[in-house]
Formats: structure tokens, sequence, C-alpha cells
């Protein structure tokens, strides 16, 4: 228990339970194949559990699952009303047209799935970020996106003209193919529940890339990320 192919236990208790989501892995069912809610949902025998948010298939990290309709709706509001720090990691090997700085604008549908961004701002994607070097020509994102839009962090860096490294979608499809893994990982998350602080970390377990001695010497920037001189919205 609290480990499968998709998805490890990082922590739970009566209301709700945190897991480490494995890339290549989808959030629902696709075809004969459980997604990863539906496979921690079984592997931790667990007779309710609600998605309180999702990630992407390409993307690892931490995941949190409700286990009461009233968790459920306490978490779920918490994410709406944008009570809940998180923060992703991701390379590039790109140079991006800013090296920090704030990510905003309306996202609408395109071509095969994707989305892109647009100047306006009338219910705008909005992400702040750093970067830094990263070794082998690789640079390295923390990411801090304040709204929950579908592939908004890919879209983010994509606009920067430093598209994520493995993102077929978003980026150069051909060296895609040639990557073990889209680089995106939902490395914090950290909320309040009744009346205590929560927070997780977990730094990505899989790829060539995340588990090179330049990734590791470049994160120990960002291991506290809710220190970091993130200016006023």
């Amino acid at each position: 228990m609290g480990d499968s192919s998709s998805y490890e236990l990082v922590d739970q208790n009566q209301d709700f339970m945190v897991i480490y989501k494995k890339p290549g892995i989808g959030f629902h069912r696709e075809a004969d194949e459980p997604g990863v809610f539906e496979q921690a949902k079984l592997g931790e025998q667990l007779v309710e559990a609600y998605p309180v948010h999702r990630l992407d298939k390409v993307t690892s990290g931490l995941l949190l699952i409700a286990k009461t309709a009233e968790a459920n709706q306490e978490l779920t509001e918490a994410f709406a009303q944008r009570r809940v720090e998180k923060y992703y990691l991701a390379l590039s090997d790109k140079k991006p047209k800013k090296k920090q700085g704030l990510i905003k604008g309306d996202m609408v549908a395109a071509r095969r799935g994707a989305w892109k961004l647009l100047p306006s701002s009338i219910n705008p994607a909005v992400t702040q970020f750093f970067s830094c070097g990263a070794g082998q020509g690789l640079r390295l994102f923390l990411l801090k996106p304040h709204t929950g839009k579908t592939h908004q962090l890919r879209v983010a860096l994509k606009s920067l003209g430093a598209p994520i490294v493995g993102d077929s979608l978003y980026g150069d499809a051909l060296q895609a193919k040639k990557q073990d893994r889209c680089y995106l990982h939902a490395y914090s998350l950290q909320f309040d529940f009744k009346g205590k602080t929560y927070v997780y970390r977990e730094l990505p377990r899989e790829g060539q890339n995340f588990l090179s001695e330049e990734f590791r010497k470049a994160v120990n920037a960002y291991l506290c990320p809710d220190a970091l001189p993130w200016p006023e919205l």
C-alpha cells in the first residue's frame, strides 16, 4: 500500500491524503487504464475520495485528495479563493525573454488541444517566476501560479520563448521525443486546514535532468520558495 507504478503516498489523515504522482499517468481513466486518482483510491482502500485539484498527465509531483465531502468542500474553496500556495519546478533549454517576473494574460484554445496566451487580461492566467542556470545549457524555473488554468505553466514558459524540455505540445515535438519526460514538477503545497498549516515539498524523482548534480545544486536556491522576495501582485 502507498506505493504503485503511478503514485507514492506522502501523508494522510482522516480528512485528506497527499500523494506523489509520477509522470506519464493521467489523472482520470483512459480507456482500460485507471488514472492516478482511481489507483490511489483503490490502493489506499478509501471508501470516499474527492479530487481537490488535478495535474497534467506529463506532470509529476504533489497531489491533494480529500477523504470526506466536508474536507473536499473546505479544501476546494481554499484553492478557488487562492489561499493555497503552489510552487512548480521546470527546466527549459532555451533562453527566456526575461529571467524573473510576471506572466499574465488571457488564455484561449488553440490547435491540437493546446492553449495560447493573449495580451488581454479580462480573466487572466497569472504566474510569477524566478529562474537560474542549471548547467548543460538548461535553465531552472521556479513557478508560482496564482490561477489554475489548463496548461497554464506550459503556456507561460512558451510565451517566454522557453518551452519546457520534453513538452511535445508546446515545444519541439521531435526534440521532445528524445527526452525521457516532460520536465514539469509540482514541488510544493502549502495550505491551512482546520486551523493548522500544512506544508509539503517533494523534489522530482524521475528524469535524467532532474536527477543530475547540476540540478541538485541549482535547486538549492529554491528549497524555501515562500521565503523568496516575491513582489506584490
